[in-house]
């Protein structure tokens, strides 16, 4: 029996290492939600909080309008089964989703892979800048916030001349992200002065068109607007720099003083989602077209909540239509979930496994795997969900096993694990046993939890864990129409 079988059951520093994990279920129930404190705030900082948190509101009040017209659309369409996905930023709900597609949709899947290759260069051209960065001076007599990278001082001249040369790189950057992400929302830069190791995010609101106007007749649409035309041509203009750039970009990420920077600094860059400098000479090649799997690596951020209606294309669901919620995991997004409640069939909850050494982007003192505990306890413990069919999966396990090899000590940041081994088999047991612990405590019902192991970056493994899905799915149905 393979790992991840034994696994798929049905049961009722940076700089500065995350604060450690002492799983508690009664400190889990009292710590919700976790209170960010505001001691010794000066007038600066609380001008700025409020009007972080003012701009907070009008994005939420934003995607409350998004969510009353989204509800009022479904009331009107008819769907077979639906599916919510949950869980923090970075979990890989969206790749989830994508595996679902590439399964049940196969022909709608692939017809949007060339829409995907901007988002693919952008991932990659965010690695590249954030490496230019590095090379950039380092000021001058501040010690660096917690959790930044510390550029490199007197570079070398074959530096300098990467540097020079992958400089219009940088306007790629903006061109690309402003075709993805238009209203500029959810997009943040590095600081001029320190560089955060998570570079930033490109975000997209539901009904973004970036999809449509690379499919299917592309900009040559006739709903294209003269705006979005002209940005199709932008994005294919940065396509001809990122080729005309690869060889310089190969010996950037290849330079022994480039990796040793990021080495010391503790800066693991192939386990960031949407890593492609290891496959610069195949995607910057002229010609390129992503492939399933560079679809499934490729990262954007999810704002708000999005519904997507697959119109099924395989058997045993041929013509059916299955609705899955896609929603923004990070803290300000969570409120929105609860109204996408009613009515799913099927809650996935994704808990990120690598990320035990890892702490929030939004809360720096909040570590990741903390911050899954509570939020699935909080999900097992709404009573909108008692008759929801529970599927949690353990996500990750490839960065995790990576890291394990590499020395980090799961011990040093999860303080319960004590002495346990530090190999992959013995942290999954333990993390399958704690959210089961969880479940078993806060649960509304009887019902079981469906449990897998899964990288959903791996196509074919996932796809059985899908058809492990489907299956209780189809099992449900039965149940509901009292024919189990």
């Amino acid at each position: 029996m393979s790992f991840r079988d034994r696994f798929s059951t049905k049961s009722p520093k940076p700089h500065t290492p995350p604060r450690a994990v002492q799983v508690d279920l009664e400190e889990l129930d009292s710590q919700w939600p976790p209170v960010e404190p505001l001691a010794n705030e000066t007038e600066a900082q609380r001008a700025d909080r409020l009007e972080r948190e003012r701009k907070a509101k009008a994005v939420s009040d934003e995607i409350d309008h998004a969510i009353e017209l989204e509800k009022h659309e479904r009331r009107k369409r008819r769907v077979d089964v639906k599916i919510i996905l949950l869980g923090q930023a970075e979990s890989g709900k969206s790749t989830i989703l994508r595996n679902f597609q590439l399964k049940f949709t196969p022909a709608s899947f692939h017809a949007e892979a060339a829409a995907w290759r901007a988002v693919i260069d952008l991932n990659l051209v965010r690695s590249v800048t954030f490496l230019l960065s590095l090379l950039s001076e380092a000021p001058q007599g501040t010690p660096p916030p917690e959790g930044t990278l510390v550029p490199l001082a007197d570079i070398g001249d074959d530096l300098r001349r990467l540097r020079v040369a992958l400089s219009p790189l940088r306007h790629v950057e903006e061109h690309l992200a402003r075709f993805l992400s238009p209203d500029d929302q959810g997009r943040a830069a590095p600081t001029p002065a320190w560089l955060s190791e998570r570079g930033f995010e490109v975000a997209v609101r539901p009904g973004s068109r970036w999809k449509a106007l690379f499919s299917r007749g592309g900009a040559g649409a006739s709903d294209a607007s003269k705006s979005e035309t002209q940005g199709v041509e932008e994005v294919k203009n940065a396509r001809r720099v990122i080729e005309a750039c690869r060889e310089d970009i190969l010996a950037l990420w290849a330079h022994p003083r480039v990796r040793r920077s990021l080495e010391e600094q503790s800066v693991a860059l192939q386990f960031q989602s949407g890593f492609f400098l290891d496959e610069v000479e195949r995607i910057a090649a002229p010609g390129y077209q992503p492939s399933p799997e560079d679809v499934l690596k490729a990262r954007i951020q999810t704002v708000g909540v999005e519904e997507h209606v697959l119109r099924m294309e395989t058997a045993p669901e041929l013509g059916q239509s299955w609705s899955i919620i896609d929603v923004g995991g990070s803290r300000g997004m969570r409120a929105a979930w609860v109204p996408y409640f009613d009515d799913v069939n099927v809650l996935v909850f994704l808990a990120p496994v690598s990320a035990f050494n890892q702490t929030l982007a939004e809360d720096r003192t909040v570590n990741r795997l903390w911050d899954s505990f509570l939020l699935w306890k909080t999900v097992c413990s709404n009573k909108l969900l008692k008759d929801v069919s529970f599927i949690l999966l353990l996500n990750k396990y490839d960065i995790l096993d990576a890291k394990l090899k590499s020395g980090v000590q799961f011990r040093h940041y999860v303080t319960s694990y004590k002495d346990r081994s530090n190999d992959q088999d013995s942290v999954l047991i333990y993390l399958k046993d704690k959210f089961s612990m969880i479940y078993k405590q806060y649960s509304t019902s009887q019902r079981p939890l469906h449990v897998h192991v899964t990288c959903a970056t791996d196509s074919h493994a996932t796809s059985l864990v899908l058809a492990r899905i489907r299956e209780v799915i189809f099992t449900g149905n039965f149940e509901r129409a009292d024919l189990l």
